[in-house]
């Protein structure tokens, strides 16, 4: 997604925008031109249903045997893909943007003499430390290392990149901090959010017991066991309360234990594979939108709520404070008691409800449409042309 609305933005500010790519490939707006990059694709596909043909290729091979072993090679052999391409194609642009991939094909490029901006949403160091402190069993902690092993390339790469953007300050200090980044190679660029396809629908009635969240079902990091025990508390009070979760629960998986161990299970009701439209729907028949996440290097879904004019109540968990600001309610993250509280406050406050919405409409249009976020990308690019 981010890489459709940003080409998108761009190419309406007068700028011609390939999107370089592997699978599984971006869905762009036309007049943005992909060219893709094929790969094993393994995480589309069995492991086992990879030829000896594709295995003659040494970037496949690289990548069947990680995948074998538990890891993650396909930034890496992305990166060398993508490097072999645009430096038989550089001639053809003039910067070069990297999505976090991190890899020292990337690094090659820059070392070649081109202009390289990096965008690093937010360090995946974290994601580790939330996982590992969730997985009380050995061998699956050890499998989340291996997993994540592709993070010491990261590292490596990000701390001798020139350009670096990220999408907040608190993942600006992260990446300084896990990455070993120089604080002056970073720049701080938000995320934008689509304000004419997120947007209030006046038409659509609001239900007063109904609570939103978009939230992966399975991820520690996103909170939703805080969410789970928030609104198990407040079923006593509100006895006709529901949930609506963007999010498709892993079948047998630790949310599915903890709903029905807490009998909220038919309370709540999961939606999976919902368009842009259909959430923004959602959005404006429910109450109050919820982002329980414990970190967050920006929090889009936070600034698509504000976008379409729901109250909002957040945790302040990385970038969410500084993003949310006044256009929402902050609460600690991990706090399910005070998140109970705050939710409790929107649903029974109507005109506190009301005034929540507005405020965080009003930020949403001021700091977050992508024709902002891409004039400053666009600075950012020019920059690092002038430095080479």
């Amino acid at each position: 997604m981010y890489l459709r609305y940003l080409s998108r933005a761009l190419q309406a500010l007068g700028h011609h925008v390939t999107v370089v790519s592997g699978p599984p490939y971006p869905h762009l707006v036309e007049g943005v031109e992909l060219v893709k990059l094929p790969s094993l694709d393994l995480y589309s596909r069995d492991l086992w249903s990879v030829g000896p043909q594709e295995l003659r290729n040494r970037l496949g091979r690289k990548e069947w045997l990680s995948k074998l072993s538990g890891g993650f090679a396909e930034p890496w052999a992305f990166g060398e893909r993508a490097r072999d391409w645009l430096l038989e194609n550089a001639n053809h642009f003039d910067v070069i943007h990297d999505n976090q991939t991190l890899a020292p094909g990337v690094l090659d490029l820059q070392k070649a003499g081109l202009p390289v901006v990096t965008t690093v949403h937010h360090p995946i160091t974290r994601d580790l430390r939330v996982a590992l402190a969730g997985e009380p069993i050995w061998w699956r902690r050890l499998l989340i290392r291996r997993w994540h092993s592709f993070l010491g390339m990261q590292k490596r790469v990000a701390s001798r990149l020139n350009h670096i953007a990220t999408v907040s300050a608190a993942s600006a200090i992260d990446i300084a901090t896990d990455f070993g980044v120089p604080p002056s190679a970073i720049s701080i660029v938000p995320n934008g959010v689509d304000t004419a396809l997120f947007r209030p629908l006046p038409a659509v009635a609001r239900n007063p017991n109904q609570i939103i969240a978009t939230a992966s079902a399975d991820a520690p990091l996103k909170g939703l066991s805080v969410l789970l025990h928030a609104f198990s508390s407040l079923c006593a009070t509100w006895p006709d309360l529901r949930l609506v979760l963007i999010a498709r629960p892993k079948p047998g998986g630790a949310t599915e234990s903890l709903i029905n161990r807490l009998g909220l299970a038919e309370r709540i009701r999961f939606v999976s594979n919902a368009t842009h439209e259909d959430i923004n729907r959602l959005y404006a028949e429910s109450a109050v939108a919820v982002v329980p996440s414990l970190y967050e290097g920006f929090g889009l879904p936070a600034v698509e709520a504000m976008a379409a004019g729901i109250p909002l109540v957040s945790s302040d968990g990385g970038a969410l404070s500084e993003v949310v600001s006044s256009g929402g309610l902050l609460v600690p993250a991990g706090d399910s008691a005070a998140l109970a509280s705050a939710l409790h406050k929107v649903l029974s406050c109507p005109e506190a409800a009301r005034d929540l919405g507005n405020r965080g409409l009003a930020r949403a249009k001021t700091h977050f449409c992508w024709s902002i976020c891409a004039r400053q990308m666009v600075r950012l690019y020019r920059a690092s042309i002038d430095r080479c």
